[in-house]
């Protein structure tokens, strides 16, 4: 199932669309592991005619899966395009494709989504990542040009001559 409008019934008014659109139907592609799609997209916008064009206004919002880059903790976001607008022309060399006088507005919609995406998805803003483990120290190797196991092998390095 697609979003779409007959573009015959906005010859007269504006027409409002509410309700969800499965996810498969958006083909949304991320790439990423961090970022998954969990829920339908709910939708609530007016469409209307504007010459040879179409405005789209309304509200888009999307639930995500999200896995923090720093901490590496799932978390869920939700998506939200509070005042959406989109502008779709019927003419010239960037037109809506129109079948039987339908336009399909899931192409539109998949684009901005796309674009708004995290591309660093973080829990919270201040996420100090991983919890840091004890340190302790490095077991000496032995294998030093001074044989001292108390330097580095950087130190010895340090004492060539070129």
């Amino acid at each position: 199932m697609a979003l779409e409008i007959n573009v015959r019934q906005l010859e007269n008014a504006a027409i409002a669309l509410e309700g969800d659109l499965e996810a498969a139907a958006l083909d949304l592609d991320t790439r990423d592991d961090l970022v998954r799609v969990s829920g339908q997209l709910r939708y609530r916008v007016t469409v209307e005619r504007l010459g040879e064009s179409l405005v789209i206004q309304g509200r888009l919002d999307l639930s995500l899966q999200c896995t923090c880059v720093r901490c590496l903790r799932a978390f869920d976001r939700t998506l939200t395009f509070e005042d959406w607008v989109c502008h779709i022309p019927l003419e010239g060399e960037d037109r809506a494709m129109i079948n039987h006088d339908v336009v399909d507005l899931t192409p539109y919609v998949r684009e901005d989504i796309l674009l708004a995406l995290p591309q660093h998805p973080l829990c919270e803003s201040g996420c100090c990542g991983l919890p840091s483990a004890p340190r302790t120290e490095a077991p000496q190797s032995g294998l030093g040009l001074s044989g001292d196991r108390g330097m580095s092998v950087w130190a010895d390095l340090d004492k060539l001559n070129f």
